[in-house]
């Protein structure tokens, strides 16, 4: 069969699978659509949380960033990783036993006040709404080079698919989905890196493979840092950023995970806090799989990359090339007229453009893989994106619904009332969320980091200081939540949307414009200690929280069984 026989065949199927898990699973109370009714075991729960996390980003682009960043591009590997764990180990067990059921309803009750509940809803639906961008980014880009559908036609089609189990089965649905989504993924992205790893090295453990000599002889890094200096880049394990930007970037990378709210979300859905602590821990094991494997991915496409273009005649060109250069994703302007793919580090004389979302997906069909490897690749892309879109459509769905609606504005509506106007929300946040996807702001990866540096100039010291500091009050929590989100804003439309420089954006050559030379991606970290700053300056100024809110915030951080809070 052809490959697009084949991506229809395992598409259709996984398709089917998670419309038939989301009819088993509908939803009929908001405790089942909010937090699947706190009913969900440690094991599924952490295969969810994997599936939710790791989204078309992790998926699609993070071994496309590090394949053309080489030793730069492992802030994306430290920094969600770290992140993961911080949020694993020091927030998700306070908050499971906090026992709400948003991130904005936390905020709302632990600095007793609606204003700050307003400003968290407004946080999570920014830092939601450019998450999902990226999700259906990736969407687009999956379904116009393998089903062969223009990109508008492939995100609408996605857009109902998640649409259909995220409406119907709210969190109890989405969760088991995400599960059947992260069996899918795992599979796809390891078994053509296992392929890989075995033809380059004959080691089929490819966290292993890219570390060991290829059949040359030679060791694979070794070869791919000539490789690159040959064709005028940068030594594929010796990075150009400075180690501030590197610094900050892992960092806001690591508090923003943090501060996710579709990834905290999934902690209020087990029974016990025990539970939300072994989820945790499963998840990190799950994830694990995928992140040690990306980097020898990375390698695996670069080299084959390389080595297959480079120099070549373009008429002889393989099929996989014209298929790549029909999506936009990979162009070739012969500039010299010489027939050949002059492909090197000089702009002026580079002929070969090279789309980062694509290295993932094309490398099975450069390696030369069967047609149902390619194929099960794009389901997985498809599985990374949906899951995660699904996550972040519940966020956006409860922020209106829940902190909005319910907490704020219309507090006596009944249960399914408020069901309803869920259902209604995450209707209206997939067609923003298709928007995207049609027009899609950048790569995936990138447009994700954005969406990190907001979680964490936003949320994160306002959930750690409303979690370790009990004297933290509404007046510090509120401003340090604004002047953070507006500065993180404010930064990332000058330099990487160039609102306020007549378009100039934030690229190599102009990095001597970033503040302290840090980039957009990484500045959510500035913004985080200027939230810190401001939120403990004002608190400083202003009353104390009531008793009764330091006594629940005593009661959050003691374990059961420890005796009395000690003020």
């Amino acid at each position: 069969m052809t490959v697009q026989l084949w991506t229809y065949v395992i598409v259709g199927i996984t398709f089917a699978l998670y419309i038939g898990i989301a009819i088993m699973s509908r939803a009929g109370s908001t405790k089942e659509f909010y937090v699947a009714n706190e009913g969900v075991s440690p094991l599924a729960n952490g295969m969810a949380t994997a599936a939710d996390w790791m989204s078309a980003a992790s998926f699609i682009s993070m071994a496309g960033l590090i394949s053309f960043m080489g030793y730069d591009g492992a802030v994306y590997l430290m920094g969600w990783t770290g992140g993961y764990v911080l949020l694993a180990l020091l927030l998700a067990p306070y908050l499971r036993k906090f026992g709400q059921f948003t991130v904005p309803d936390f905020i709302g009750e632990r600095y007793y006040s609606k204003t700050a509940r307003l400003v968290a809803v407004f946080c999570a639906l920014l830092v939601s709404f450019t998450y999902v961008a990226g999700q259906m980014r990736g969407v687009g880009v999956v379904f116009s080079r393998f089903l062969e559908v223009d990109i508008t036609t492939g995100v609408i089609i996605g857009m109902f698919i998640v649409l259909f189990y995220a409406v119907l089965g709210g969190m109890k649905g989405i969760t088991y989905t995400q599960v059947a989504q992260y069996c899918v993924l795992i599979f796809a992205f390891m078994v053509p890196a296992i392929f890989i790893s075995i033809q380059f090295t004959g080691n089929p453990i490819p966290q292993l493979g890219f570390g060991s000599r290829g059949t040359d002889g030679v060791y694979l890094l070794e070869k791919l840092n000539g490789l690159s200096a040959e064709l005028g880049f940068a030594e594929y394990t010796q990075g150009v950023k400075s180690r501030l930007d590197v610094f900050a970037i892992t960092a806001a990378l690591m508090v923003g995970t943090a501060g996710l709210p579709h990834v905290i979300i999934r902690f209020f859905t087990v029974k016990k806090v025990s539970d939300a602590r072994k989820s945790a821990g499963l998840a990190l094991l799950f994830i694990a799989i995928l992140y040690t494997a990306a980097p020898a991915v990375a390698v695996f496409a670069r080299t084959n990359l390389i080595a297959t273009v480079s120099g070549q005649p373009y008429a002889l060109m393989p099929q996989w090339f014209s298929n790549w250069e029909t999506t936009g994703l990979l162009q070739f302007i012969d500039k010299n007229g010489d027939g050949l793919i002059q492909y090197t580090a000089d702009a002026l004389r580079n002929e070969l453009t090279v789309d980062r979302d694509i290295m993932v997906l094309a490398n099975p069909e450069i390696a030369n893989l069967p047609e149902w490897v390619i194929a099960l690749v794009a389901a997985g892309g498809l599985a990374a994106a949906l899951s995660t879109a699904a996550g972040l459509l519940l966020v956006i769905s409860s922020s209106v619904s829940h902190d909005l609606v319910k907490s704020v504005f219309k507090p006596n509506i009944t249960d399914q009332q408020e069901l309803v106007i869920a259902r209604l929300s995450a209707v209206g946040a997939v067609c923003v969320a298709g928007y995207f996807g049609i027009n899609p702001p950048g790569f995936v990866a990138a447009v994700v980091a954005l969406a990190f540096g907001l979680a964490a100039a936003s949320f994160f010291p306002a959930i750690m200081l409303g979690i370790f500091y009990k004297k933290m009050n509404k007046e510090g929590a509120v401003a340090g939540m604004v002047v953070g989100i507006l500065l993180m804003l404010f930064y990332m439309l000058k330099f990487k949307f160039g609102l306020f420089d007549g378009g100039m954006e934030a690229v190599p050559g102009l990095q001597k414009e970033w503040w302290f030379g840090i980039s957009p991606e990484g500045f959510g970290f500035v913004a985080m200690i200027v939230n810190f700053a401001v939120s403990l300056a004002i608190n400083a100024f202003t009353p104390d929280p009531p008793d009764e809110v330091q006594e629940m915030v005593e009661y959050i951080r003691i374990p059961s069984g420890a005796g009395k809070p000690t003020h």
